[in-house]
C-alpha cells in the first residue's frame, strides 16, 4: 500500500474507532473477478485492512480478486449459498435477480459523477438495496469500476457503422445483448474470466471495459484498437450473503456497513484517477486510441432508444422517474 492509502486508512481508523464493541473471531472471504491492482481490488484491500484493525484483529477479511473463486455468476451463487461471504460486482448485472437494477446499465445516462454519487448514496441506492434481502443478499455500499470503452482487433470504431459485424464479448445481461444487437454487432456473453482467451483465439473480436481494467487484464496484448466510447458507467455493489449477515451481531454488522461506506470515497477517487493514466499507458503500449465524435454518440443513443424504452418499461416507474430526475435526463 502506498503512503497516501496508508494515511487514509489511519485517518479513517482514528475517526471511526468503535468503543467497547463486541466482535467474534471470524474469517470473511471477499471475492471479485477484477484483477489485483484495479480500483475494485484496491477497495477490497482497504476494506480488509480497516475491518481487521478496527475489530482488534478478530475479523479477518481474505480477498480473492481476479476470479480465483469463479466467474461473477458462480460467485454470486456461492454468496447466496453461504460458501463465500462477500463479493463486489457490477451493480447493473443484478438485473438478472432484481429487475430494477437494470437501470444502472442504461448507456450514456450516467455522465456526471457527482450526480451519480449523490443518487447511489441516497434514496435511489436504498430503493435498490432494499430489494436484495429477498434474494438472500445484503448490499453494503456502491463502489465503482469506471466508464466502459470498446476495444477490438478489426478496425477503429470511429462511427456507429463501424460497430456492425463485430463479435463483441458482452456481459451476461439481456440488456447488453439487446444493445449490441441493435447496433449491428454480434454479442457473445462470456464470464469475465474467459475474455482474454476468447480475444487471443479470435473467438470474439472485441470487448468493452474501463481502461484500468483493460490494462490490468493485459487486453492490450491481444487487442489493437481502443475507442473511447464511454458508453456505460459501472457502479460496483458490495454484497454480503444474508445468511452470513444474519449470523453477525449488531456491532459486527455496524462495523462492516460503516467501513464499506467509508471506503467508497477513496475507492471512487482511485478509480477516477486511474482512468486517465490507464488510457495513456494503453496508448503508449501500442494500442490505437480514438475518440468517438459527439454526433456519432448521438446516433448511437437514437438507435438504442427502443432498447432503453423496453427495459425502462420493466422497472418500477417511480425508480425510473427518480433516476431520470437525479441525472437531469429527458427520455423524450
Amino acid at each position: 500500500m502506498n503512503k497516501r492509502l496508508a494515511a487514509v486508512v489511519a485517518m479513517l481508523l482514528v475517526s471511526s474507532m468503535s468503543v467497547a464493541a463486541e466482535y467474534n473471531s471470524r474469517v470473511i472471504k471477499f471475492a471479485a473477478t477484477s484483477p489485483k491492482g484495479t480500483p475494485p481490488a484496491i477497495g477490497m484491500e482497504l476494506f480488509a485492512k480497516q475491518v481487521e484493525a478496527r475489530s482488534g484483529g478478530k475479523i479477518k477479511v481474505r480477498t480473492f480478486p481476479n476470479g480465483v473463486l469463479g466467474g461473477d455468476v458462480q460467485v454470486l451463487s456461492s454468496l447466496q449459498g453461504g460458501v463465500i461471504e462477500m463479493m463486489t460486482w457490477n451493480a447493473g448485472l443484478m438485473l438478472n435477480h432484481v429487475t430494477d437494477f437494470g437501470i444502472l446499465d442504461f448507456p450514456f445516462l450516467y455522465t456526471d459523477t457527482a450526480k451519480v454519487d449523490a443518487m447511489l448514496d441516497g434514496e435511489v441506492g436504498k430503493m435498490l438495496t432494499d430489494q436484495l434481502p429477498e434474494k438472500n443478499l445484503v448490499g453494503l455500499a456502491f463502489w465503482e469500476l469506471g466508464v466502459r470503452n470498446l476495444s477490438n482487433n478489426v478496425r477503429p470504431v470511429q462511427k456507429m457503422d463501424d460497430i456492425a459485424g463485430l463479435k463483441i464479448r458482452a456481459q451476461q445481461s439481456p440488456l447488453f445483448l439487446d444493445v449490441w444487437t441493435a447496433l449491428g454487432a454480434n454479442p457473445t456473453p462470456l464470464p469475465f474470466t474467459e475474455v482474454h482467451t476468447a480475444l487471443e483465439t479470435g473467438t470474439v473480436d472485441g470487448q468493452e471495459n474501463p481502461a484500468a481494467l483493460i490494462l490490468a487484464s493485459k487486453f492490450n496484448e491481444v487487442q489493437k484498437y481502443l475507442s473511447l466510447t464511454r458508453h456505460n458507467y459501472n457502479p460496483q455493489i458490495v454484497l454480503i450473503g444474508k445468511t452470513f449477515w444474519d449470523s453477525l451481531n449488531a456491532d459486527e454488522q455496524k462495523l462492516l456497513s460503516e467501513v464499506a461506506m467509508e471506503v467508497r470515497l477513496e475507492q471512487r477517487r482511485i478509480s477516477r484517477e486511474a482512468d486517465g493514466k490507464a488510457i495513456a499507458e494503453l496508448q503508449a503500449s501500442g494500442m490505437q486510441v480514438n475518440e468517438l465524435p459527439a454526433e456519432e454518440v448521438a446516433r448511437i443513443q437514437q438507435t438504442i432508444r427502443p432498447v432503453i424504452s423496453k427495459y425502462a418499461a420493466q422497472i418500477n416507474p417511480e425508480l425510473v422517474r427518480k433516476v431520470y430526475q437525479a441525472m437531469d435526463f429527458n427520455p423524450q
